[in-house]
C-alpha cells in the first residue's frame, strides 16, 4: 500500500476511509435490530423512542458532514506529529500480537482516565449548554449517535483517544500504525457499543463485568448525570459519580420483582 506512494497521503486515505467503514459499518447491525420486533425486547429504553428513520437520517447527515469538514483536517495532521512522536508508519513486519496487546490495554485505560475527566468537565454549566448540550439532544441514543457531537467536543474528547498512543510512542519509539489502526477501532466499536441502547445477552459488559457498555451509558443519557466513563466502570465507582444509577438499579430490580410477585398470586 505505501511502496512507491506519498506515505503521508496514504497514511491519511488510510484513517479517514477505515474511520468511515468502521463506524457507519459497526452501526448496520443495530440499523437491523431496530426493524426486527423480536428484538425489541433488547432496547434499554421501552418508552421514550427516538431511533426514528427521521432521526437516524438526521443524525447521519450531521456526523458525515462532521467527518469530512472537521474530523478530516485532523486526520491530515496526524501523519506529521505522528512521524515526530516517532510512530512507525509504513515499517514492516508488523509488531507481533504479544506486543499489540498490552499497548491496546494501556490505551484503553489511559483514555477512559481522561475521558472521565474531560467528559465530567464538560457536563460544567456554560461547557455543557454552548457545548455537550448537542450530544444530549438524544436522551435514548442510539449508535449512529456516538459522534454526534460539537467540534470542540470532538476535538477534546478525541485527545484521550490518539494522546494515549502519542504518548506512548514519545517515551518509548516503540508503536506502529497497525496498533493504533487496531485500537482506533476497537475505539469505535465501544463507542457505538455504548451510545446502541440495545442490551443483548452477548453485550460486552455482559460478559465482562467491569466494562461500561450500553446499559452504563443509557443510563447517562437519559438523567444526564452520573456514568461518565466510557469502557470500565471504577472510575465512576471510586469517585461516587454512579450513586444515582446504583439507586436506579435497585429500584428497576424491586420493581421488578413486585411485578413477578404480583403476577403469582
Amino acid at each position: 500500500m505505501f511502496e512507491g506512494r506519498n506515505e503521508a497521503l496514504v497514511t491519511l486515505a488510510l484513517l479517514f476511509i477505515s474511520h468511515e467503514i468502521i463506524y457507519f459499518g459497526r452501526c448496520v447491525p443495530y440499523l437491523i435490530a431496530d426493524q426486527i420486533p423480536s428484538l425489541q425486547k433488547y432496547k434499554i429504553q421501552q418508552k421514550t423512542i427516538q431511533n426514528t428513520s427521521a432521526n437516524q437520517w438526521k443524525v447521519f447527515r450531521y456526523v458525515l458532514l462532521s467527518h469530512f469538514f472537521f474530523e478530516l483536517p485532523m486526520i491530515v495532521g496526524f501523519h506529521p506529529v505522528a512521524v515526530y512522536f516517532g510512530m512507525a508508519i509504513s515499517a514492516v513486519p508488523f509488531p507481533p500480537l504479544s506486543k499489540m496487546i498490552p499497548q491496546i490495554i494501556l490505551f484503553f485505560i489511559f483514555e477512559d482516565f481522561f475521558h472521565y475527566w474531560a467528559h465530567r468537565g464538560l457536563h460544567y454549566g456554560p461547557f455543557y449548554k454552548h457545548i455537550h448540550k448537542l450530544h444530549h439532544e438524544w436522551s435514548a441514543p442510539f449508535g449512529l449517535a456516538a459522534e454526534y457531537a460539537h467540534p470542540i467536543e470532538v476535538l477534546i474528547l478525541g485527545t484521550g483517544t490518539i494522546g494515549g498512543p502519542l504518548i506512548w510512542c514519545y517515551f518509548t519509539h516503540d508503536l506502529h500504525l497497525a496498533t493504533t489502526l487496531t485500537w482506533m477501532t476497537l475505539r469505535l466499536f465501544q463507542a457505538v457499543e455504548a451510545h446502541s441502547g440495545y442490551d443483548f445477552p452477548w453485550s460486552t459488559h455482559n460478559w465482562l463485568p467491569f466494562w461500561s457498555g450500553s446499559e452504563h451509558h443509557d443510563y447517562h443519557h437519559m438523567a444526564f448525570t452520573n456514568n461518565f466513563s466510557t469502557s470500565f466502570r471504577w472510575w465512576d465507582h471510586i469517585f461516587g459519580t454512579n450513586k444515582k444509577y446504583i439507586a436506579y438499579k435497585a429500584r428497576k430490580e424491586a420493581d421488578a420483582k413486585a411485578q413477578t410477585a404480583k403476577k403469582a398470586l
